[in-house]
C-alpha cells in the first residue's frame, strides 16, 4: 500500500468505486497498543489484496484521541489532542495508513487537520454548525456520524452545512438509531435513501451493536452482529465500513463489547469484499 502522500488522498477516498474501510481501536490506550493494532491491521490489509478482493478500498486507521462523550464521568477518555495526534503520527510514518479521528470542538479542528486526513463529526455533534463549520474549513474529507435520532432523509441538511462552508467531500456514516431504551436497530432502507440524495455513506458496524449506557455507567453491546450487519449493509448500498478491534475486546478501555475482535477481523472484512464484488459483476 503506497504512503498516503504519494497520492491525492481526498481524489482517491472520493472517487466513485472507492470502498473506504475505517479500522481501529475504539481509543489510543496506548502507544504500544495502538501500534500492535495498527502491524495487525497492516497484515490484514495486505492479506485483502493478496487475495484478489481488495480493489478499490481506502484503508484508513481509526483511533479517538478523546473520548469525550463517555457515559461516565470516570471513564477512559485517552490520551488527548496532542499527545493522541503525536501516536497517530507515528502510525502513519510507520505503516503508511491515512488517519482518521473525531474532534469534538471547534479548537480542535485546525491541529487535527494538520495530522488526519479524515476528520470525523461525532454523532451527537452532528448539527453542531460551528463545528461543522469549522471542521469543513479545513478542506479534510468529513466522515458525520448520524445522529441515533435522525431519519436518513436529514442528512441532506448537514451535508448542505458543508458545502455552504465550502467542502462537498463528505461521507455519511450510519450507526443504527434509537428506537428504544438501551437499543439500537438499523434500518437497511436507509443506504439507497441517501444514496438518491447524492451522498455516500459508511456504515459503522461496531456502534450499530452497542446498548447505549445498558451497563450502568457504560456502554453495553452484543458484538455478535457486527460482522452480520455488514454484510447487510454493503449488500443494502453501504460504500464503506467503519470497525472497531481490538486484541482483546473484554478489556478494551472504551467499547469493548461490541468490537471485533483482531482475529476475526479479517473473515468479516473477506465476507464484505466478496460481497461488494458480487454487487459489483
Amino acid at each position: 500500500m503506497p504512503s498516503v502522500h504519494e497520492y491525492n488522498f481526498t481524489e482517491d477516498i472520493m472517487q466513485e468505486n472507492s470502498f473506504p474501510l475505517l479500522l481501529g481501536p475504539c481509543v489510543i490506550e496506548s502507544r504500544d497498543n495502538v501500534m500492535r493494532i495498527a502491524e495487525q491491521i497492516k497484515i490484514i490489509v495486505d492479506d485483502l489484496y493478496k487475495l484478489g478482493i481488495a480493489n478499490g478500498i481506502v484503508p484508513v486507521f481509526k483511533a479517538s484521541f478523546d473520548k469525550a462523550n463517555r457515559t461516565s464521568f470516570n471513564g477512559f477518555r485517552g490520551p488527548g489532542l496532542d499527545e493522541g495526534l503525536k501516536i497517530l503520527e507515528e502510525v502513519r510514518k510507520t505503516f503508511h495508513f491515512p488517519l482518521v479521528s473525531d474532534i469534538h470542538e471547534v479548537s480542535q479542528a485546525k491541529p487535527a487537520a494538520e495530522v488526519l486526513d479524515i476528520l470525523q463529526i461525532p454523532a451527537f455533534l452532528c448539527r453542531q454548525t460551528d463545528l461543522i463549520n469549522a471542521a469543513s474549513a479545513t478542506g479534510k474529507v468529513l466522515n458525520i456520524k448520524k445522529g441515533q435520532f435522525m431519519s436518513p432523509a436529514e442528512v441532506k441538511n448537514i451535508v448542505d452545512k458543508c458545502k455552504e462552508a465550502g467542502n462537498s467531500n463528505v461521507f455519511i456514516c450510519e450507526r443504527g438509531n434509537s428506537f428504544g431504551y438501551n437499543n439500537l436497530v438499523v434500518d437497511m432502507r436507509m443506504f439507497d435513501q441517501v444514496k438518491q440524495l447524492g451522498i455516500r455513506t459508511i456504515f459503522d458496524a461496531t456502534h450499530s451493536c452497542q446498548l447505549p449506557g445498558a451497563a450502568g455507567d457504560k456502554s453495553s453491546g452484543n458484538s455478535h452482529y457486527a460482522p452480520i450487519l455488514a454484510r447487510s449493509a454493503v449488500a443494502a448500498g453501504a460504500t464503506g465500513i467503519f470497525a472497531e478491534t481490538h486484541f482483546d475486546p473484554a478489556s478494551a478501555l472504551s467499547d469493548g463489547p461490541n468490537m471485533i475482535p483482531l482475529n476475526k477481523l479479517k473473515d468479516a472484512l473477506i465476507d464484505v469484499l466478496r460481497i461488494r464484488e458480487l454487487l459489483n459483476n
